[in-house]
């Protein structure tokens, strides 16, 4: 995996109550602004667990699959997008005011046959499909999401 980004929050939430909201996979749509809907199949999220995920940014709306590759209850959960290999993670770690969460996106160090095939015929959409060039303006944009996507955890999980 190369180009990974990160984000992070700190939470005035124990592990156990930020777990709570961020293994709630059915429930990304409300924290993500571009992963609209994420529908698990087989209805129990643990390593393994398949979903069908409806993204969009702007006008452009397209689907895409993700298997649950990590699941450590309270520490962390992480899925594989299938269509180009993207790892998306949260990492739980508990600090003297509750939890500090990382949220990451790695990407494989080669693109996939479909990252290459949008980047030839659309050119910067590429980015929607989560592959960029290290000089790519959509890394920016995508930590902006990610720290988006931190605050309204935080905020749920503060809230309980």
């Amino acid at each position: 995996m190369a180009n990974p980004l990160e984000a992070k929050i700190d939470i005035a939430a124990t592990p156990r109550e930020v777990w709570a909201v961020v293994s709630d996979l059915k429930r990304m749509g409300e924290w993500s602004p571009e992963c609209r809907q994420m529908h698990v199949l087989g209805g129990i999220v643990r390593e393994g667990t398949t979903t069908f995920n409806i993204n969009r940014k702007g006008f452009i709306v397209w689907p895409t699959r993700s298997k649950v590759v990590k699941f450590e209850p309270y520490k962390e959960i992480a899925f594989r997008i299938l269509e180009h290999g993207a790892v998306w993670s949260y990492e739980l770690e508990p600090n003297a005011g509750g939890t500090t969460v990382v949220e990451r996106r790695e990407i494989p160090t080669e693109a996939s046959t479909l990252s290459r095939l949008v980047k030839t015929l659309f050119g910067g959409v590429k980015t929607l499909f989560g592959d960029s060039d290290d000089n790519d303006d959509s890394d920016v944009d995508r930590i902006n999401g990610m720290n988006t996507t931190l605050a309204r955890i935080k905020a749920e999980a503060e809230r309980k």
